[in-house]
């Protein structure tokens, strides 16, 4: 009998939103399911998402992903008419969107889509409370990293 192979932790990942990193603080994170067409589950295995611009919605006690875009396949379904920039529907606990309404409601902080990857045969897309930073906390962060780059060079340099 034959092991199954186990992914490795990178390489079910879709598509990650880097930028939010860079202009948030990201304070909490929750991991969401998506509600998804055929088609765009074809689009996503190909690997063809952005969520760079992405953000999400909370409306009417749900939450929604919107400004995300699927891109097509030509050749996934040509009966359906396809819409790449479709708010799509987030599965979360009612506990979890409480959090979330609360948090955005209150405090001024908003919803960021961070990450979208494959966790078994299902997407999900982790999402990140977040809070806007001020042009001196990037600047902060970007001496911080690259601080630690000359640190880990020095370091390899002197184990010479």
């Amino acid at each position: 009998m034959t092991k199954k192979k186990e992914h490795k932790p990178g390489s079910a990942t879709i598509a990650q939103n880097k930028r939010a990193r860079h202009e948030y603080f990201i304070e909490q994170e929750f991991e969401a399911g998506l509600s998804l067409q055929g088609w765009e589950v074809k689009s996503l295995r190909a690997g063809k998402a952005n969520i760079g611009d992405s953000y999400v919605l909370l409306k009417d006690g749900e939450a929604y992903l919107f400004g995300a875009t699927f891109q097509p396949l030509t050749v996934a379904s040509s009966h359906v008419v396809c819409d790449p920039m479709r708010t799509r529907k987030l599965l979360l606990n009612k506990r979890e969107l409480d959090s979330l309404f609360g948090r955005v409601n209150r405090e001024g902080y908003t919803v960021v889509a961070l990450s979208l990857y494959w966790k078994n045969a299902w997407v999900k897309v982790k999402i990140g409370v977040a809070k806007g930073k001020k042009e001196y906390d990037k600047r902060t962060d970007i001496k911080e990293r690259e601080w630690q780059l000359d640190k880990s060079r020095i370091m390899k340099h002197a184990s010479r």
